[in-house]
């Protein structure tokens, strides 16, 4: 009886959670995204404060570097599309010359005429712009990302800042548990999301190299802005990686490519994917966050569910913590053997000094 209670009481858990999740969004994403990227930086400052800097300073230097990479992604955008826009009126005469030969093949194929697909288009056209107001939607989204990035660079210093106190909080929380199990939980969690955060960004860079290269040589038009999006977009994992491709190959038809680039776009897909599945996330990333592929896809849909993209892209540091957390509690155990994979971490090679 007490074990179907538990049950019941961890389902009542998980659903309350969810439902906190989902109305707070708006409150809980910055800080659960700045609290990733204040992992990322907390081996840093430990350093730092070890040499004697002050907390303040160091929170303040981790911030700016934050700043200094997000204004480079920044202008690094802007530049590939100023360039990308320069294509854009031959781009455009391509889609028209495209459309052209679809509407043909339409009248010949259904007996649909021009006249007909575009009465239908137009009807369409009409009722999306009746049933939302692009231009209102896109400044309110704008303004409300840049209070967004606002918001987490003030929680990411502030969490570094106070780092130390919201570990004691937790100690104080837990103190039923042995204090040296709950410690040992907060340093590995803190240390395993940010081995796969620092790992992902090495990975986008050396992406960003390989489709870039390999773009080039095909012979792709803006070929640095394709490598760059493709790159940014395995920020999402499985779902990024192809649709990053597919706007690519959308790009290359829309530039006039004729199916061999297609193909040899889809070739180098598939080349960088394998490059990327058993080369580089082993090296790079790692195996810390070993999450099987049922739980890794069930854990993208809920989070895009509750919180759209931020929520895929944290999803998996996120997952990684929870296992972290179900393998160091007992009572847990079975729930992050469920969520696991039967992968080993590598061991770390460590040496010693010798005494003399």
């Amino acid at each position: 009886m007490s074990s179907r209670t538990s049950v019941f009481q961890l389902l009542a858990i998980i659903v309350f959670t969810i439902l906190i999740l989902y109305f707070a969004k708006s409150i809980l994403a910055p800080l659960a995204i700045a609290g990733i990227l204040a992992m990322l930086f907390v081996s840093f400052n430990n350093k730092l404060e070890r040499k004697g800097f002050p907390r303040w300073l160091t929170a303040l230097l981790s911030v700016f570097v934050l700043l200094i990479a997000a204004v480079g992604l920044f202008f690094l955008l802007n530049w590939q599309l100023q360039s990308f826009s320069d294509n854009v009126n031959a781009m455009k005469a391509n889609l028209l010359n495209l459309l052209t030969k679809i509407q043909n093949w339409l009248d010949t194929s259904f007996g649909i005429d021009k006249e007909q697909q575009k009465a239908i288009a137009q009807e369409e056209m009409k009722a999306s712009q009746q049933s939302s107001g692009l231009t209102t939607s896109f400044a309110s989204g704008f303004l409300g990302l840049a209070v967004d990035a606002v918001l987490i660079f003030v929680y990411c210093y502030l969490l570094l800042f106070y780092r130390n106190r919201l570990k004691t909080f937790l100690l104080q929380v837990f103190k039923d548990s042995p204090r040296a199990k709950t410690i040992d939980i907060i340093s590995s969690a803190t240390k395993v999301a940010a081995n796969y955060v620092g790992g992902l960004a090495k990975m986008i860079i050396v992406l960003w190299i390989l489709y870039g290269v390999g773009f080039t040589a095909i012979g792709v038009e803006n070929a640095i802005f394709f490598a760059i999006l493709c790159g940014l977009l395995e920020l999402i994992p499985f779902v990024g990686n192809l649709t990053g491709t597919s706007l690519t190959v959308l790009g290359v038809i829309a530039q006039g490519g004729k199916s061999d680039m297609i193909l040899l776009v889809i070739a180098l897909y598939a080349f960088i994917q394998f490059v990327q599945t058993y080369l580089l996330e082993p090296l790079i990333v790692g195996n810390e966050v070993n999450i099987n592929p049922l739980f890794t896809i069930f854990s993208l849909v809920l989070a895009e569910a509750l919180w759209g993209i931020p929520g895929m892209v944290l999803a998996i540091p996120v997952v990684g913590i929870v296992k972290i957390i179900c393998d160091r509690v007992d009572v847990l155990k079975p729930y992050g053997f469920l969520i696991g994979t039967d992968k080993r971490p590598k061991p770390v090679l460590t040496f010693r000094k010798k005494r003399r």
